[in-house]
């Protein structure tokens, strides 16, 4: 019997040839104007030639002020979306991979060094700029972020709707909407940061409004067979925080909005979260909203071994399995998975001797 991970899954007009998908992971490497860079073409030219069935570019700002780091990428000009078209029409050449990306806010978790620098603040007379919040709470360490008025959110949405237009122009196959971890989408979800007393505060429906709004605005111009997915923060992990009911209740909004998928993962908002970690720690979230809300899930978090991801296809908690870490330490993942599990994996021509269907072979040198 065929594994369920190596089996095609469709979203709308798009077919996934396996349901192994790269997640998007911050590289902090686009230069200062937000373009990509010969290690985006690297980074994600590898994942191409390695079989999954998805890869998703990482968080991408909507705004100079979404951007995490200074040299984080932007879509939010030409020039940028150009740079990101060569590097999916690379990605295109070498395999069949379906290719989204995640459209983000920083918030008030934005202008910092990249990771590997340090984590301290980049102020405005080094690149950085003013972070922007649905609240004037700060997280902890980082500047109180300006408040948003509500001229200011439509602003913010004819960006995101800008930026989904980019996407379509430079090629993409789907739009993620990051609303985890903490950034801009998740802190108007979470009561442990969104103290507004307007339509957009309050109780579930107010919080849940900015973020609904922004689906809304960037579905409607993203082509109908395209799909649309979403990443949540499951759960604050913390008292009182967003939790998992939540989650269940925001993703029924979003399929009514027509929303195709949830991305499971979780925490980001308060460094003081408790955290329970282990093998799949985030995957009953996505079984859950499954359940609750009908939409297809990807499970996500600490997924490392071919049949811990076979086994979760199999018991019905999840739709698609996404990899992060785990498959940057191992980018041939899908190959070996695919070995491990009796299966096939999208194999790259020139690469065709390595395969262990052929690696012992007798290939006999033709000589002139």
């Amino acid at each position: 019997m065929p594994s369920q991970l190596f089996t095609p899954f469709r979203l709308r007009e798009s077919v996934l040839p396996n349901r192994v998908v790269v997640s998007p992971m911050a590289q902090y490497s686009a230069d200062t104007q937000g373009l990509a860079t010969n290690w985006h073409l690297m980074h994600y030219g590898n994942w191409a030639v390695s079989g999954p069935g998805m890869i998703i570019f990482e968080a991408i700002g909507v705004e100079p002020r979404g951007r995490v780091t200074p040299r984080c990428l932007g879509l939010w000009n030409e020039q940028q979306m150009r740079s990101l078209k060569t590097v999916v029409g690379f990605c295109r050449e070498v395999g069949p991979a379906v290719l989204g990306l995640q459209l983000a806010h920083s918030g008030r978790k934005g202008s910092t060094q990249q990771p590997w620098v340090g984590p301290n603040v980049v102020g405005p007379e080094a690149g950085g700029w003013e972070p922007i919040s649905c609240s004037a709470e700060a997280y902890p360490g980082r500047p109180v972020p300006h408040a948003l008025s509500q001229g200011e959110l439509t602003e913010l949405v004819a960006n995101y709707v800008t930026s989904t237009r980019l996407a379509e122009a430079a090629g993409f196959d789907l739009v993620e909407l990051h609303c985890a971890h903490g950034y801009l989408l998740h802190s108007f979800l979470s009561p442990l940061v969104n103290t507004r007393n307007d339509q957009y505060g309050g109780d579930l429906a107010g919080r849940m409004r900015f973020p609904l709004e922004v689906f809304r605005a960037i579905r409607a111009v993203w082509p109908a067979g395209k799909p649309m997915g979403v990443r949540v923060s499951a759960t604050d992990w913390k008292e009182g925080g967003w939790d998992v009911a939540d989650s269940g209740a925001f993703a029924r909004e979003l399929k009514a909005l027509g929303c195709d998928y949830i991305t499971a993962s979780s925490g980001g908002t308060a460094p003081d979260q408790k955290i329970v970690l282990g093998p799949g720690y985030q995957v009953a979230f996505a079984a859950q909203i499954r359940a609750e809300s009908g939409l297809a899930t990807m499970a996500v978090g600490q997924i490392n071994e071919p049949q811990q991801a076979e086994d979760i296809l199999q018991a019905g908690q999840a739709d698609m399995i996404a990899l992060g870490r785990g498959i940057t330490w191992n980018p041939r993942w899908a190959w070996h998975a695919a070995e491990a599990l009796g299966d096939k994996a999208p194999f790259p021509g020139p690469y065709a001797r390595s395969h262990s269907s052929l690696r012992f072979s007798d290939f006999t040198v033709k000589r002139s």
